[in-house]
Formats: structure tokens, sequence, C-alpha cells
């Protein structure tokens, strides 16, 4: 990792990337919630078409563990080719990392350095392509779950902490479960914005 200095974090191989950013798991920070508004205030101003922009992810949810990253889940309408909101996106400070089929994931607060003092991973989907919000909504409610949820990330996050698909794959199934009790318990809750 020598010559990463002279590289861009696009040019870094998945390897290099899970080096450079290992997963960290602290307990719950106040500040996440500000973040959030922060950086979703600051999108609704610059780009305009979004529906509806959520805090997802562990941050959300209080009391637990978390990477401290703040995830948003930002929904636009159907009508709208996704790749209208990219360079919008990028223009915010952002890095297109995946794009895949109607999804785009965007990164921000990641340096050649390391993390920034502020991360934030941004999904963007079309209105109804929501199914987190099902998970955190029912994962909030939930101490049991919650907590049963923190136990998961800190049972895997040392044995994958520089491997990012096996750390997010090993949490599928539970996140799964809870997110289709989620669905029953607030049915329909998410389809319109």
């Amino acid at each position: 990792m020598q010559n990463m200095k002279q590289k861009e974090l696009t040019d870094l191989s998945l390897e290099e990337l899970w080096q450079l950013f290992p997963i960290i798991l602290t307990p719950h920070q106040d500040c996440w919630s500000d973040w959030y508004e922060e950086e979703a205030g600051m999108l609704q101003r610059e780009i305009p078409g979004i529906r509806r922009i959520s805090h997802i992810g562990s941050t959300a949810i209080q009391g637990i563990w978390a990477k401290p990253t703040v995830d948003m889940l930002v929904e636009v309408d159907k009508e709208k080719p996704l790749a209208d909101f990219k360079d919008k996106i990028e223009k915010c400070g952002y890095i297109c990392m995946a794009e895949r089929g109607n999804r785009l994931d965007f990164n921000k607060g990641y340096t050649l350095q390391g993390f920034a003092e502020r991360v934030f991973h941004l999904h963007l989907r079309y209105v109804g392509d929501n199914d987190e919000l099902y998970f955190r909504d029912y994962i909030q409610k939930d101490a049991t779950a919650a907590k049963e949820y923190e136990r998961l990330k800190l049972d895997l996050w040392k044995r994958y902490e520089h491997d990012r698909d096996a750390y997010t794959l090993y949490k599928s199934d539970f996140i799964k479960h809870y997110t289709e009790i989620g669905k029953q318990l607030f049915p329909d809750k998410y389809k319109e914005a």
C-alpha cells in the first residue's frame, strides 16, 4: 500500500479498500442523528426531485453499537432515470461506488488517509424500494431484537474486520427475517412518499 497516496480511491482494489476502511463498531452516538439531519437538509436543497430521505442502518437505532457511518436512503420518482441524479449527488462530495440495476450506492467521507470525521453511505432508489425502513422501524420498536442485532454484529466484527462483503452476508438472514416481520406489522407504510 506504499503507492496508495498516488492513487485515487476509485483506483484501489477491493482488498486495499478493506484494509484502509475496516469494519469499526462503536457505542451509539447521539451526534449521528444530527449529522443525518444536516446532510439530508443539504441534499434536499441541492438535488431537486427527491421524494424522501430516510436515516437507515444501525446509526438510526438508539442504544446499539454501530459502524460510525450514517446510512441514508434517498427515494426518487420512477419517471426519472437514476442517472439524472448521479452528477448532482457527486457534486455534493459523494463517490459512486456501485451501480446495480435500479440502485446506485454512494460514499462520502472516505479519504486516502482513512475515514473522515463524518462518513455517509447514500443509497439511491426508486420510491417503494425501501425494505430498510421496515427493518429499521421494527428494530427500533423491539428492544430484544435490537440487542440480538447488536450481538450478531459484535460477533462478526473482528472475524470480518477486513471483509465487508462477508460481514454483510452473515447479517442478511437476520435482516431479512425482521424486515418481513416489519412489513407485516407496518403494511404499506412506505409504499409512496
